[in-house]
């Protein structure tokens, strides 16, 4: 029993000193939530939704221009957009300032290294001596007092060659000893260098390194500067959208009020007798369609709105109804596609990153390819050595500058024999650079596959636009001329009803065609890879002060951001919201707008017919009363052209050259 007690007390003194020696973590260990720093929050109200349209926020009338300058100033992390949201891409402005970091880090290996090695010791050795009385033998001991100093001051040059300085000293002081010297000084100052003559030589695998750490740097930017042009696409794409939305949610609500006219029209017929139960239910039915659509069209609205402030940087609930004030483009532009491919393989970021890549794998294989070559170094040092110490008559003695020196001078060889796996390096960084230059051939394969559907797609919105403009004034003379007709009773009511469901899709489709264009615009900047120029957004570094790794209380300047600047103006902005451009008016005014039906003398038999305007052959409204077309804009400002727009004819783009002044 005592024994088996003292063995569990062991036990348990055993487990604590081994938790304490070699802890184990075997289980998850977290915190609450609730104990963790609790994030700044701003309360704002609650977000639109289609129940609730107001949320108590003022309105925010935003241009094109605008909402990009607000994105670019909200870009601490660049966002893109994706559907009916938008994300981080992962990128922020500092990207290409902490890969700046990494040239530094590769020019290290050239700095001077200084190395100081200080060693105090005291060594107390017994051993056995003879004596003259019993037993015969004792203990005596030594004492060695010693200090050692070992320096040196190494410099590697751009050839891989490498100086040395070294320098040190020895004292050492030993008690009960007979020394000539004691204490006695050994010093010693040594110059040495080894240039590699065939691996490790040379200026080119040396700064590979550096250049491979800038070309990163370089990546790093067009990466970042390949973000922003998608958020500037993004910007664009979801203000052209919000304005069709909004445009789409009119037409819902005019097809809304003239089903819900029908309807209270042949609900007071029926009352009176003249009207068909069939056609009040058919009414009805069309009604709550509509009405259902319009939800819909309500709810895609707020959508695209938080589309866009969430691209914006903008909260939700930080602002009330977002009010678009650019009218679309309504031109079409005519494109060189021999300037569009030049652009595109000159700008484009991403190609742009292909060859910084590929150029990246030239610099390895010259590093790899000196890595496969044998070692062969040439040595040569020289020393000069000194000694000093006290004698047994208590003088000191030391020998004189460069009495005694040793200098040696040789080369030294080796190599793996078959070198198999420097050579398979060199092979594998041989084929990334095929396969690099072969992804880079199909980024520019890729590049004018984009290019030529984007093309295409600008003739079809625009082709599309055209077409839809068309059948929205058949449209809206069909319904003007249907309604007219059902309030003389000459024709059924289903083909009213069709007639207000396809004006209202006429003018959705019309919307929706045009805004489609005016994105592919901005998306054919962005295939040529100057949506940026295009906008006059450049990226201007800030810097941020501080003390630098040697700087000795000096203050240095270091990269820390790479933010965009604001954009210049492009779009023309208006007063009115941007849907207005779509002439959005009573689709009948134009017409004699059909009145209620009168009311039916009860003694008598026949109904008194109002006939409107629109079956006395009235006219339509003209294209040009329709649609007012914009003045063009221009379209390209690439790096290094001052100015590029559309020149009205079929085939080109007009280009200046910047110069130095004028850039100035």
């Amino acid at each position: 029993m005592l024994i088996s007690t003292v063995m569990l007390a062991g036990c348990q003194c055993y487990r604590k000193v081994r938790c304490v020696i070699a802890p184990e973590q075997r289980k998850m260990v977290h915190r609450k939530p609730e104990s963790l720093p609790k994030a700044a929050l701003t309360t704002f109200s609650e977000p639109r939704t289609v129940s609730h349209q107001v949320n108590g926020e003022e309105e925010l009338r935003l241009s094109l221009d605008e909402a990009i300058r607000i994105a670019l100033d909200n870009a601490d992390v660049i966002r893109v957009l994706g559907g009916i949201t938008a994300a981080s891409s992962g990128r922020t402005i500092y990207d290409p300032a902490i890969a700046n970091t990494a040239i530094d880090q590769s020019r290290g290996r050239f700095d001077p290294r200084l190395n100081i090695n200080n060693t105090f010791s005291l060594n107390e050795t017994p051993s056995g001596a003879f004596s003259g009385a019993p037993p015969g033998a004792q203990i005596v001991g030594s004492e060695n007092d010693s200090y050692v100093l070992d320096g040196s001051i190494s410099k590697v040059n751009p050839n891989g060659g490498t100086t040395t300085l070294r320098f040190g000293a020895t004292r050492s002081d030993i008690d009960q000893g007979l020394l000539p010297l004691n204490p006695q000084i050994n010093h010693f100052s040594e110059l040495s260098y080894v240039q590699p003559l065939l691996q490790g030589g040379g200026i080119g695998p040396n700064l590979a390194p550096v250049l491979i750490a800038g070309i990163d740097t370089e990546r790093s930017f067009f990466q970042l500067k390949d973000s922003v042009q998608n958020l500037t696409r993004g910007v664009i794409e979801a203000y052209w959208n919000l304005v069709f939305a909004r445009t789409d949610r009119w037409a819902r609500e005019q097809q809304v009020k003239q089903s819900d006219f029908l309807l209270q029209r042949e609900e007071a017929r029926l009352k009176n007798g003249f009207a068909n139960v069939a056609d009040v239910a058919q009414a009805r039915v069309s009604l709550a369609n509509f009405r259902a659509s319009l939800i819909t069209a309500k709810s895609n609205v707020l959508q695209r709105e938080a589309a866009l402030l969430n691209i914006l940087g903008i909260s939700p609930t930080e602002v009330g109804e977002v009010i678009p004030t650019t009218p679309p483009h309504r031109e079409r532009i005519e494109f060189q596609w021999e300037e569009l491919v030049s652009l595109a393989e000159t700008y484009r970021p991403d190609l742009i990153e292909l060859k910084l890549i590929l150029e990246a794998d030239q610099q390895r294989v010259v590093s790899a390819q000196n890595n496969a070559l044998p070692r062969l170094d040439a040595v040569a040092s020289y020393r000069w050595d000194g000694l000093r110490g006290r004698t047994p008559a208590r003088t000191y003695i030391s020998t004189n500058g460069g009495e005694f020196a040793d200098w040696s001078l040789g080369v030294n060889f080796s190599v793996p024999l078959g070198l198999r796996q420097a050579r398979a390096a060199v092979r594998q960084q041989e084929l990334i650079v095929k396969r690099d230059q072969a992804n880079l051939d199909q980024g520019l394969h890729s590049a004018v596959h984009q290019l030529a559907l984007t093309v295409r797609n600008l003739d079809q919105f625009y082709e599309q636009y055209e077409a839809f403009t068309i059948t929205r004034e058949a449209a809206q003379d069909n319904l003007a001329r249907q309604m007219g007709a059902k309030q003389a009773e000459l024709l059924q009511f289903l083909n009213v009803l069709q007639a207000i469901t396809s004006w209202g899709n006429s003018v959705s489709s019309q919307a929706q065609a045009l805004t489609q264009y005016n994105i592919e615009l901005s998306n054919l900047e962005r295939q040529t890879g100057t949506i940026l120029e295009t906008h006059g957004i450049r990226f201007v570094q800030e810097r941020m002060r501080f003390i630098g790794p040697v700087g000795f209380g000096r203050q240095a300047c270091y990269p820390t951001a790479l933010a965009p600047t604001e954009n210049s103006e492009q779009y023309p902005a208006g007063d009115e919201p941007a849907e207005n451009s779509f002439n959005l008016k009573d689709p009948l005014d134009g017409y004699g707008r059909p009145r209620p039906p009168a009311r039916k003398d009860p003694a008598s038999k026949e109904q008194e017919i109002i006939l409107p305007d629109i079956l006395q052959d009235k006219k339509p409204p003209t294209r040009e009363q329709t649609d007012r077309p914009n003045k063009p804009r221009p379209l390209f400002v690439p790096q290094g052209i001052d100015w590029i727009e559309a020149t009205g004819l079929p085939g080109g783009i007009k280009t200046e050259e910047d110069t130095d002044a004028a850039r100035e």
